[in-house]
């Protein structure tokens, strides 16, 4: 259907198509999604100067829509990331397939046997902003789990996603697949993303991978299950046994890599006994020209007020404060965070070990960069977001955690007593 003019009409056509496709994926054999995976990365490599073209419309629609330069970061696709894209793809593409994975086995008394096996959850909505290349990482992933999907992007990247939609189902017809297995919302309107929250009979669950605003918009509408990847409000901390060389390169990178990403550190607190170190490292942020919000007893671009605890900037700005102790420090992040990504800087195992005890984030670091916080860096590929939620799925969300699974029970004539 190509009408997207009468939106309820289109949203259930997609729907029951994808529905369809599901139900061919939930069987699909793991050698066809590989090889559609694969075809899909060659056909965003081959199609590389189409992609860019797409998204220098979208880079204009962006400017004039007025988007922070970290958004434009977002939105931006060259050839070194339509590249780190499809190297995203093969990666997925060669995992081993979760679909059919026993997960446990045992026998019952009575004689049965019973085994817990990995099984498609059946069609995922995934409503994202911004960048592009969630097409590719979602498209992927779902179907790598066996799932079909609907993709509806953000406005900002409407062309861009619209190509790389494109590629993903060259890469379906190679493999000889459905290509209604990736879909992708035609239109910019928003009353798509109201219709899809509302498809029980079409859609098991709705992933929003985007800012508060989405995210809460999805929550408070949706009467389709949810996973929560809510907004990145990611804290470091510099203990009073923090190295500093490790302080200096891992606070940097945490802040400068991209300062538009979800892991990227927004919030820096430094015990009583490390303010000269903890202001060295305000001092090179801001040399690297981050504005920084400075409590009490630090020196800023700029004094820090209580509407700079808890925000996600998500730009060249970080907000920083004195604790007066490790306990202190936890008590700021219970108090603030998303539970998200938190990280503490120390060479003292015991206050590491209180750090990832007393905190409860989806990710917990020590010594270690928080735009770490990524599914390609915890070695599955790629990632459709990173859920901050404590149900079924937790932390970066790649093809296993896009399974469910079912019980398979054996016996031999056995009856119950």
């Amino acid at each position: 259907m190509t009408d997207t003019t009468n939106i309820p009409a289109l949203m259930h056509d997609i729907g029951t198509r994808a529905k369809a496709a599901a139900a061919q994926l939930a069987f699909a054999p793991a050698a066809a999604k590989q090889r559609a995976l694969e075809a899909a990365a060659d056909a965003c490599w081959s199609r590389r100067d189409e992609i860019i073209a797409a998204n220098a419309a979208d880079m204009d629609f962006g400017r004039d829509k007025g988007l922070s330069p970290a958004m434009m970061d977002r939105l931006m696709l060259d050839e070194d990331r339509i590249h780190a894209m499809c190297e995203g793809l093969r990666a997925v593409a060669g995992q081993e397939d979760p679909v059919g994975q026993v997960m446990a086995e045992w026998d019952g008394p009575s004689g049965i046997h019973i085994q817990r096996v990995r099984t498609p959850l059946g069609v995922i909505g995934v409503i994202y902003e911004s960048r592009p290349n969630v097409t590719a990482d979602a498209g992927a992933l779902c179907l790598k789990a066996g799932n079909a999907v609907i993709l509806r992007g953000g406005s900002e990247s409407f062309h861009s996603a619209g190509v790389i939609h494109a590629c993903l189902q060259d890469g379906l017809r190679a493999a000889g697949l459905p290509e209604d297995a990736i879909q992708r919302v035609p239109t910019r309107d928003r009353a798509a993303v109201s219709e899809m929250l509302t498809m029980t009979d079409h859609v098991d669950v709705i992933v929003p991978r985007g800012g508060k605003g989405l995210v809460g918009l999805v929550q408070r509408e949706a009467r389709v299950p949810v996973f929560a990847h809510l907004e990145g409000i990611v804290h470091v901390y510099i203990d009073k046994a923090a190295d500093p060389a490790k302080t200096h390169a891992v606070v940097m990178n945490a802040k400068t890599r991209r300062t538009g990403i979800c892991g990227a550190a927004e919030c820096l607190l430094i015990h009583k006994d490390a303010v000269g170190l903890g202001q060295e490292v305000l001092d090179a942020l801001m040399a690297a020209g981050v504005a920084v919000h400075a409590g009490p007893g630090l020196t800023g671009t700029q004094a820090a007020g209580d509407e700079d605890w808890g925000k996600e900037f998500l730009d060249s700005i970080i907000a920083a404060r004195i604790v007066d102790d490790l306990d202190g420090a936890i008590a700021h992040i219970n108090a603030f965070s998303s539970h998200h990504t938190d990280a503490i800087l120390t060479e003292d195992d015991a206050a590491a070990a209180r750090f990832f005890q007393r905190l409860d984030s989806a990710i917990l670091m020590r010594n270690a960069s928080t735009q770490f916080a990524d599914g390609g860096e915890f070695g599955m590929g790629a990632e459709i977001g990173i859920a901050t939620g404590k149900m079924h799925a937790r932390g970066p969300v790649g093809a296993m955690q896009l399974t469910s699974f079912k019980y398979l029970v054996t016996g031999d004539g056995t009856t119950r007593a």
